[in-house]
């Protein structure tokens, strides 16, 4: 069953024990600097943090929500055991036969318990944390999604970027290039109009794995999210845009973006998801804070940024589905799993499992992954590997690497590639041109097909012999 909110989502985990309240917190990097502790703690719990100095208590904020594959698993209703590309598959079989479950529209809900327009307006009313020792300021959406629409089909698009706490009713927010979200403004920005947005700062978390997927153009999260809980999201308007936002979302802002050519302010530096603060600080577009809505006791979702390879979502998770997906679509034989490693934040480190039917079949496979969108984007590295090797177990992929490879003849690399300004390889003559490519590697780490049949064999306990041993003497096993 779907979750109803962000506060059944709490209860559940609390009642599991997979929820870890904290009171007292300092918004001043205390926040950021705990929720950065626990999630490198093997099945971090999510964080609560309450009783913040200067708000009323109730005014909280979850971290940690879904870096844990349990607490993933809960949210897409499959069995919370599954771990690794077993997860993935489960994934996949979600999301087979998509079929879009559009929101329902309703008249008021939890969210607009409270709505702040004109003098009322004070971001400074929330508690927003300063997460990263280095940041620029406070950013009240990190854990959020942005709401925009397609004015020529009305296409909905509800995308994760950040969102910076400026003054009163002022916001920034940072899109790269590229995303559905920033291509929704540019037609309004070139007529010199300011663009409808709204931005909400915490919900039922199962909404941030659907707002951080690489959806098809003109596919809203909105759809795609209704159908994986199995029933369509309620949505209230916007009184100021008209836009959608979740009935049961605990605070959203809206508002309106100029164009940055006409209003900008400085934004960053923020600690970003690939462990650096690569983009640095620069003039982006702001919000115009026009009405803010909010339940009693409101919730702030925080999923700032972790080094690597800490996750506050499981977007890899999807990622590595869609380009499961893709390359079967390609004509892709014999895929075994696929995985984005998590010590390449979700982008960075696509490792794909197959077992070679001929030669090339491996460059086939990697070469198919670059043209899938959800493989496009920052790959820097895609590593093919044989049906043998787990390729969510980094040190299995590190061995099949170090012991099947060659680098003369494994590697390829490939110029002039989809990457991001949050790149932080990315030189600076190339920013300063606004250059925003990379080059990236294909490894072949699979045994060399020509003679594969003469590779030496692993030295291993051969699964057989595995089984029977884990039978024979499951107390030993169990008791660690």
């Amino acid at each position: 069953m779907p979750f109803a909110d962000m506060r059944e989502f709490i209860a559940r985990a609390d009642a599991a024990g997979e929820l870890k309240h904290i009171d007292g917190a300092d918004l001043h990097l205390e926040v950021g600097a705990l929720t950065e502790m626990f999630a490198f703690q093997p099945d971090p719990p999510a964080l609560l943090f309450d009783n913040f100095a200067g708000f009323p208590p109730g005014h909280r904020i979850l971290t940690n929500a879904i870096n844990n594959q349990r607490r993933v698993a809960w949210a897409l209703g499959l069995p919370e055991h599954a771990r690794g590309v077993e997860l993935v598959k489960g994934v996949r079989e979600k999301m087979r036969g998509f079929q879009p479950v559009p929101p329902r529209e309703v008249e008021g809900g939890p969210v607009c318990e409270n709505v702040l327009t004109g003098s009322d307006i004070d971001l400074g009313k929330f508690p927003v944390p300063f997460w990263h020792e280095h940041d620029g300021g406070r950013y009240i959406g990190t854990g959020g999604q942005v709401i925009t629409r397609d004015e020529q089909t009305g296409w909905v698009n509800v995308g994760t970027y950040r969102v910076q706490a400026h003054d009163r009713a002022l916001a920034g927010l940072y899109m790269s290039p590229g995303r559905h979200g920033r291509a929704h403004m540019e037609p309004y920005w070139a007529r010199g109009e300011a663009a409808p947005v709204m931005v909400v700062c915490g919900a039922d978390p199962t909404l941030l794995m659907a707002s951080a997927q690489f959806l098809p153009w003109q596919v809203s999260e909105y759809d795609f999210l209704g159908w994986l809980r199995g029933a369509p999201l309620e949505v209230v308007r916007g009184q100021y845009t008209g836009l959608p936002m979740p009935a049961s979302a605990e605070l959203v802002l809206e508002g309106e973006v100029p164009p940055p050519d006409q209003e900008n302010h400085p934004e960053g530096p923020f600690g970003e998801w690939t462990g650096y603060y690569a983009s640095g600080e620069r003039a982006e577009p702001v919000i115009r804070v026009k009405a803010v809505y909010h339940r009693h006791q409101p919730i702030i979702h925080g999923s700032a940024p972790i080094r690597p390879p800490a996750s506050s979502s499981g977007a890899y998770l999807f990622r590595s589905a869609l380009v499961w997906d893709a390359l079967e679509q390609a004509g892709i034989s014999d895929v075994r799993g696929v995985y984005q490693l998590e010590s390449g934040a979700s982008f960075l480190l696509l490792v794909i499992s197959i077992k070679p039917r001929y030669a090339g079949h491996a460059r086939q496979a990697a070469m198919a992954a670059q043209g899938a969108r959800a493989g496009a984007y920052m790959t820097r590295y895609t590593i093919v590997v044989d049906e043998d090797i787990d390729p969510s177990n980094p040190l299995d992929v590190l061995w099949a690497i170090g012991t099947r490879s060659d680098p003369e003849t494994s590697i390829d690399i490939l110029r002039n590639c989809w990457s991001t300004p949050l790149d932080p390889i990315l030189p600076p003559e190339k920013r300063a041109r606004h250059d925003f490519t990379h080059s990236r590697a294909i490894i072949d780490a699979t045994r060399p097909f020509a003679w594969r049949d003469q590779f030496p064999p692993v030295c291993e306990v051969s699964p057989e012999l595995k089984q029977r041993m884990l039978e024979k003497y499951a107390a030993h096993f169990k008791s660690k």
